[in-house]
């Protein structure tokens, strides 16, 4: 369910971006992520900061796109989003030393500091790549180009995920006794 949920709204700008408009598509973006921030809220009780970012930019960058007639506003937005995430992330970890994701995900794994460590620094470089491949694809190819990579592109994010995973499965701990 949490799979269906995270691609909906993605899924929905495709489809109405393929059956009418970039424009179309992006009111429905706006609409579907509303929908889904409001599934999650009542799931959980909580927006994680990432998902009100998200958020705040599609909402922003949307109206922006639809009240000026102009997609630049919504093809920069990933740029935008993952470029914030990269600075807040490194300006955290070398100016503040502070590790935004152990702070978020340390109650839910529980791995050495120097892990937490390289994982931070790793999330800083793939936001850094991610912002300069989307930034890429939306200054020099079509929209129609730009919307398929935005679907397709979502190879990305699960490679560096399942990637993450093979990485620190080595440090989680098992629940179960040994035998």
């Amino acid at each position: 369910m949490k799979l269906i949920l995270d691609f909906f709204p993605i899924l929905l700008f495709f489809g109405a971006f393929k059956l009418f408009d970039i424009y179309t598509a992006t009111a429905v973006l706006m609409a579907g992520t509303v929908v889904q921030m409001t599934i999650i809220w009542l799931r959980e009780r909580q927006l994680l900061p990432m998902q009100k970012a998200t958020l705040v930019l599609i909402l922003l960058f949307g109206s922006l796109t639809l009240v000026l007639h102009d997609d630049r506003f919504i093809k920069w937005k990933p740029t935008v989003l993952y470029g914030a995430m990269a600075v807040a992330l490194a300006v955290a970890l070398w100016v503040f030393k502070k590790n935004f994701l152990k702070m978020l995900l340390g109650t839910q794994l529980d791995l050495p500091a120097h892990i937490w460590g390289r994982l931070n620094v790793a999330w800083v470089a793939y936001c850094i790549f991610m912002a300069a491949l989307n930034g890429y694809v939306a200054a020099y190819f079509s929209t129609e180009a730009w919307v398929n990579f935005k679907l397709w592109g979502y190879v990305f994010p699960i490679v560096f995920l399942v990637a993450q995973g093979l990485y620190i499965s080595p440090y989680l701990k098992s629940d179960e006794p040994a035998a």
